[in-house]
């Protein structure tokens, strides 16, 4: 494993039953970045987490954590773990688990630290059978990062936080990332994705199908969009070449094209009192469901 590769799949496979997982699945995990792990259900995520976690041995291929084995305790007292699907008990209080998360650390942060970092100084003495779905998340969270881990694995981690729950998350995992931690989020929520990560990785039917930044995932998408007030025709303006699409909202105008430029140089000529242009380019939900489209045969999982 390289200095800089904190976690490495490599070739690997892992079945269950007739049915393929993971299918010659290869990925590494950087020191400083925040990976993005995407893919419809069934693209093999969670097999791959599990894997890395060493809740799981691959059929064949290699497994990496810290350059150890996934399962050593050396390794695993280095990460940090939220899964999406955990069942605690319903009459400890939140404090109770993030402390008692904080014992098998040898240099963990303070647990009320961690507490008054996530803001549910309200909520940290309830019973957690007590607690809301969201609120639930936010002591899983809490369990997460309290050991001060130099890796964390997070699987859908807002799911049921609302709002202001959610992006006091996100100012929380940057600033872990400005600390040194290393993180690898999966989730379905890809304006997540796209506000956190540093690189992306994109999964179907147990294979990696595009690695990139999040820039060079988007720019996978030929297509932008020109918003504008024009008094062009539509009519006209959709039978200009390589224009896609063209609707209106509100008076406002769209247009979507695979030649942003020269759609705007017929737009200035063909009305020189347009006004109100922006120009956008593909999200990265875009690009996603381009890429999944593109990749749609076979099966995983």
């Amino acid at each position: 494993m390289s200095q800089a590769s904190l976690a490495r799949l490599d070739d690997t496979h892992k079945k269950f039953g007739q049915i393929a997982a993971l299918d010659g699945f290869s990925l590494s995990v950087n020191r400083g970045e925040l990976l993005a792990l995407l893919g419809p259900n069934g693209a093999g995520k969670s097999t791959a987490i599990s894997i890395l976690l060493g809740l799981q041995n691959p059929d064949s291929g290699k497994a990496e954590l810290f350059g150890e084995q996934p399962h050593s305790i050396y390794a695993r007292r280095r990460i940090g773990v939220m899964m999406q699907e955990i069942n605690l008990s319903p009459v400890m209080h939140g404090r109770e688990f993030i402390a008692q998360t904080a014992s098998y650390y040898a240099r963990p942060y303070e647990t009320d630290e961690v507490i008054k970092r996530l803001g549910i100084e309200k909520i940290a003495d309830r019973p957690y059978g007590k607690l809301s779905g969201g609120q639930k998340r936010q002591v899983q969270f809490g369990m997460a990062i309290v050991g001060r881990p130099e890796l964390l694995f997070l699987d859908e981690p807002t799911v049921g936080l609302d709002l202001q729950a959610r992006e006091a998350l996100w100012q929380v995992l940057r600033d872990l990332i400005h600390e040194g931690c290393s993180i690898v989020l999966t989730t379905h929520h890809l304006e997540e994705a796209e506000a956190l990560a540093n690189r992306v990785a994109v999964m179907m039917h147990g294979k990696l199908v595009k690695s990139g930044t999040v820039d060079e995932i988007r720019a996978h998408v030929s297509r932008k969009s020109i918003l504008c007030r024009t008094s062009v025709p539509m009519d006209t303006m959709r039978n200009w070449p390589e224009v896609l699409e063209v609707s209106e909202d509100s008076g406002r105008i769209q247009i979507v094209t695979r030649d942003a430029e020269s759609a705007l140089r017929l737009l200035l000529a063909a009305d020189a009192r347009v006004h109100d242009i922006e120009v956008l380019r593909a999200g990265l939900a875009e690009a996603f469901a381009e890429i999944t489209a593109a990749n749609s045969n076979g099966s995983t999982e």
